[in-house]
C-alpha cells in the first residue's frame, strides 16, 4: 500500500476537513463512470483505500505511529488464557496504569478501528436506462425496473425486481449519469447505503438521430419543392415548425434550425437533411409530365462521367 498522504496529495499535518476535500476531489476525478484518465479505476480504488486510513482519528494515529505495519494490531487474536503464568512488574512497565496505557496504545485503538470498519458504506450500483428523445426536451418522470441482488436468511444470493420512480431532467444527454443517493447496495452495521448511478441512453427513433445535443431529421421533398423552393412543416421533438426550403436545393443539403436541438446552455441545433422523393410514373398524366420535362430540359445528372 502506498503512503495514503501521498495518494491524496496532502501533508501529514492536514486537518480532517482538508483530507475529506482532497478525497472528494480525487474521487470525482477518477470515478470510472465519468473519468477519461488512464487507469482511472485503479486510481479510484487507491484513493478510497487511502481515505479509509486517514478519515478516522484512530486508524490515522495508528498509521502515523507504525507506518505500513499499522494493521498489525488489528490482526492480533490472543488465544484463551494467553496471559496466565505471566507477571508484569513495575520493574518492566512501571505501575499497572503505565502497562494499561502501553497495551491500549499497541492494541486498543486498532481494535476499536476494526470494530468501526464493521459499519461499512454500501456499494454504489450502476445501470443503464433508456428514455425517449422527447424526454430530453421536456423532462419527465419514469418508472424503471431493475434486477438487484439480495441475500436471503440463509446467506444465498438471489435477484429481485425493484421499481423506482426517476425524474428525468430537461436537457439531459445520452451518456450522462443520474445519481440516486442511497439507492445502491445496503451498508453494514451503521453504514449508509450506496448510491445508484443511471446512465442515460436514447431509444432508437424512426425519425430522429442524436449527436451530443444536435438532432437530425430526414426531410423528403417533392422534385418541384426542391427546384422551386417551398415552406414545409417539420415535426421535431419540441413540436412542429415551419421550414423554408430555398429554391434549387439538392438532396443531402442540411438546413439548420438553431437552438432547436436538445435544450442546454447552449442548446443544440436541429438539422433537416433534405431528400428528394420521385412520384411513381404509373399514372399516364405523370408519365406525360416526365416526358415534357425531358424535352424541355437538357439536364445531365452525370456531368463528370466519361462516355
Amino acid at each position: 500500500m502506498r503512503d495514503p498522504y501521498t495518494v491524496l496529495g496532502v501533508p501529514n499535518t492536514s486537518t480532517e476537513d482538508e483530507i475529506k476535500q482532497a478525497y472528494r476531489k480525487l474521487a470525482r476525478k477518477y470515478h470510472p463512470d465519468v473519468s477519461k484518465e488512464p487507469e482511472a479505476e485503479t486510481r479510484f480504488k487507491e484513493v478510497g483505500e487511502a481515505y479509509k486510513v486517514l478519515k478516522e482519528a484512530d486508524t490515522r494515529a495508528a498509521y502515523d505511529r507504525m507506518g505500513s505495519q499499522w494493521k498489525s494490531g488489528q490482526e492480533f487474536q490472543p488465544p484463551p488464557d494467553w496471559d496466565s503464568g505471566f507477571e508484569f512488574s513495575g520493574r518492566d512497565f512501571g505501575d499497572a496504569t503505565e502497562f494499561s496505557d502501553f497495551f491500549e496504545t499497541l492494541f486498543g485503538r486498532a481494535a476499536r478501528a476494526q470494530g468501526r470498519q464493521a459499519h461499512a458504506q454500501g456499494e454504489d450500483h450502476h445501470a443503464k436506462v433508456q428514455i425517449d428523445i422527447q424526454d430530453a426536451y421536456h423532462g419527465a418522470q419514469r418508472s424503471i425496473s431493475l434486477s438487484v441482488p439480495v441475500v436471503d436468511a440463509h446467506g444465498r444470493v438471489n435477484t429481485a425486481e425493484r421499481t423506482l420512480n426517476v425524474n428525468i431532467p430537461k436537457g439531459i444527454r445520452a451518456g450522462q449519469h443520474l445519481r440516486l443517493a442511497g439507492q445502491g447496495g445496503p451498508g453494514s452495521g451503521k453504514g449508509g447505503a450506496g448510491d445508484l448511478y443511471l446512465e442515460i441512453e436514447f431509444r432508437p427513433d424512426a425519425s430522429f438521430r442524436v449527436d451530443g445535443r444536435d438532432v437530425y431529421v430526414d426531410l423528403p421533398l417533392a422534385p418541384w419543392e426542391a427546384a422551386l423552393g417551398a415552406t414545409v412543416t417539420v415535426p421535431i421533438p419540441d413540436g412542429p415548425v415551419q421550414l423554408t426550403v430555398p429554391a434549387g436545393s439538392a438532396a443531402g443539403r442540411k438546413l439548420r434550425l438553431k437552438g432547436k436541438g436538445i435544450p442546454g446552455n447552449p442548446a443544440g441545433d436541429l438539422y433537416a437533411v433534405l431528400g428528394i422523393s420521385l412520384p411513381p410514373p404509373g399514372d399516364e398524366a405523370v408519365k406525360k409530365a416526365y416526358r415534357a420535362l425531358q424535352e424541355a430540359s437538357h439536364f445531365n445528372p452525370r456531368p463528370h462521367w466519361k462516355e
